[in-house]
C-alpha cells in the first residue's frame, strides 16, 4: 500500500471520530480542569459559600456582591505558597484576583461541603 493511501485511511479514520465525539461531548458540560490551579478554583466554585463577619465588611467597603466574588474566584490565582493545603478537614487557600483595576486577596476555606470566605483585603504586588 502506497504511503498517500495510508495517509488517506488515517486522515479518513481521524476525522470520522472527531465528528463522532463533537456529537456525544455536544450539549454536555465538559471541561478540561487540568492543572493545580483550575482543579482548585472549580472545586471551590462548585460548593455553597458562607461569607464571615470580615469578609461581609470589605465587601460592602468596596461595592462587592457575592455574583462579583464568586467570579473572582471563578477566575482567579491561587497562591499555594501562602495556601495551608496540609489539613486534612479544611484547607485554607489565598487567592487573587483584581476588580475594576483594584487588586484583592481572599483568604478562602475549603470544607468537605462549605467554604467560607474568610477575609478580602486588597493588596499591591
Amino acid at each position: 500500500m502506497k504511503f498517500i493511501h495510508r495517509v488517506g485511511y488515517y486522515l479518513g479514520g481521524f476525522s470520522i471520530g472527531l465528528i463522532i465525539l463533537f456529537f456525544f461531548l455536544s450539549g454536555k458540560k465538559t471541561s478540561c480542569a487540568y492543572s493545580p490551579n483550575a482543579r482548585t478554583t472549580k472545586n471551590i466554585s462548585l460548593k455553597k459559600k458562607a461569607y464571615a463577619e470580615n469578609a461581609v465588611f470589605a465587601m460592602r467597603s468596596f461595592e462587592l456582591d457575592t455574583i462579583v466574588v464568586s467570579d473572582m474566584i471563578k477566575h482567579g490565582n491561587v497562591n499555594f505558597s501562602e495556601s495551608d493545603t496540609k489539613n486534612e478537614t479544611c484547607k485554607t487557600y489565598i487567592i487573587t484576583n483584581s476588580y475594576k483595576e483594584q487588586k484583592f486577596k481572599m483568604q478562602v476555606k475549603n470544607c468537605d461541603s462549605l467554604v467560607t470566605i474568610e477575609s478580602i483585603v486588597p493588596y499591591k504586588k
